[in-house]
């Protein structure tokens, strides 16, 4: 990663002209927009996938190229189709209800609330909800979980529209969502007019240290628009008079931070020493001054020739390979690669909405789980390697054949069930 003479446009927290390059991914389709088969051989949009870093507020980004509009109106990703997942929020719900001593009298907020995975659970303990989600399609699913939806993109307009009626958030929470977000700056405010006094707000996010070392670089497609460490966070949220006043560090999504923040008058809420402690970790590996960018770029290559050398011994063997998950990432990692039919024979998901459709750009197969089985494949590749145990545990029937499993990320694993 070197300074160079193109740019990637001004930086969407501070608005300098972005000039580091971290890595380029070259030219993608949008990670979910699935082509039916009639939509096969129609001209389909590919888009620059480059990400670049901010030497100002250091945060990582890549360039606006597809409009939110393209991709989070008709959704094809449904959260409640992970257990995981699903048992993670259950979790959060558990543990915020208890630290902050929520009840009938307190009001929780999500942004990006896609399904009601999350709020369901504050539901049934009585605890009175509203989701906001542009989605119309997961929206809906929402609502018959008892989920109160507003169908809009969250902004510092429908913020104070809200606020207005009376909604003011005791907690307020985004899983996720940060990333999607084209306008920190609107949404950020828009975060601080919702909340309450002395209300705080929860955001996950995957942390861009542990995206860096691990090589995820399939965590990087057009709908994540920026990568945060927690020090561009804490920059943009202090834009908006937000302190950040503690951190947990999570499993999710390869490795994730919880950050939770305050309006800077509510001194209710003292600094923990483990927002110190991550702060001062990102500094030493080199988020600060930008070198921890120095070997990524090199890092992606090399997993790519990786993965491509696994799959083209297999193939020649006579090898069968089919992929589990039709997850972003995973259509980021076979754009990137290169990797269609002659590779894959088709990839399975859980989420209904996608079997019958095409993985968009590659063009392979979408199937339901149960394809599997039946096609027996000699090796199944994990796309979404976050949720590698869950994945393990639901296919350990592949054993029954020989079959074996490939974790992709960082680099090609080959392990039996």
């Amino acid at each position: 990663m070197e300074q160079g003479t193109m740019t990637g446009g001004p930086c969407r927290a501070c608005s300098r002209e972005l000039t580091r390059s971290v890595v380029d991914l070259g030219m993608h389709p949008p990670c979910q927009r699935f082509l039916t088969v009639e939509q096969s051989g129609e001209m389909e949009p590919f888009y620059p996938l480059e990400v670049w870093a901010c030497d100002t507020c250091r945060l990582v980004q890549i360039g606006a190229h597809v409009a939110p509009e393209e991709i989070f109106v008709d959704y094809a990703y449904f959260s409640s189709f992970s257990d995981a997942w699903l048992a993670h929020v259950k979790t959060y719900a558990d543990d915020m209800t208890a630290r902050f001593g929520l009840s009938s009298d307190s009001l929780v907020v999500e942004v990006a609330s896609n399904d009601g995975y999350m709020l369901q659970w504050f539901v049934q303990k009585g605890i009175p909800v509203l989701g906001i989600e542009p989605a119309r399609n997961t929206a809906l699913v929402a609502e018959t979980k008892g989920v109160r939806t507003v169908t809009e993109f969250f902004d510092g307009s429908l913020a104070r529209k809200l606020a207005a009626e009376g909604v003011r958030a005791d907690l307020l929470a985004g899983k996720n969502v940060l990333a999607q977000i084209p306008d920190l700056n609107s949404f950020v405010d828009g975060l601080a007019v919702l909340l309450a006094d002395d209300g705080v707000i929860t955001i996950e996010f995957p942390h861009l240290q542990r995206l860096i070392e691990g090589n995820q670089f399939d965590t990087i497609y057009h709908e994540h628009y920026s990568y945060f460490s927690l020090l561009a966070t804490e920059w943009l949220f202090a834009q908006h008079g937000l302190v950040i006043f503690d951190v947990d560090e999570l499993w999710t999504h390869g490795g994730s931070l919880r950050i939770y923040a305050r309006h800077a008058a509510d001194a209710s809420k003292p600094v923990s020493p483990r927002v110190d402690a991550v702060r001062a970790r990102e500094i030493a590996a080199g988020f600060a001054d930008a070198s921890a960018y120095t070997r990524f770029d090199e890092q992606v290559k090399a997993t790519k020739r990786a993965l491509l050398s696994f799959l083209i011994e297999a193939k020649n063997d006579g090898k069968s390979v089919v992929g589990y998950g039709a997850a972003g990432k995973g259509m980021t990692l076979l754009n990137y690669c290169g990797i269609r039919e002659d590779f894959v024979d088709f990839v399975v998901d859980r989420n209904p909405y996608k079997h019958g459709r095409l993985c968009p750009g590659v063009h392979i197969p979408v199937l339901p789980v149960e394809a599997l089985a039946d096609a027996r494949p000699d090796y199944v590749l994990i796309l979404p390697w976050n949720l590698r145990d869950e994945i393990c545990e639901q296919l350990s029937y592949i054993r029954e054949w020989g079959g074996r499993f490939v974790v992709p990320i960082p680099t090609t694993t080959v392990f039996s069930p």
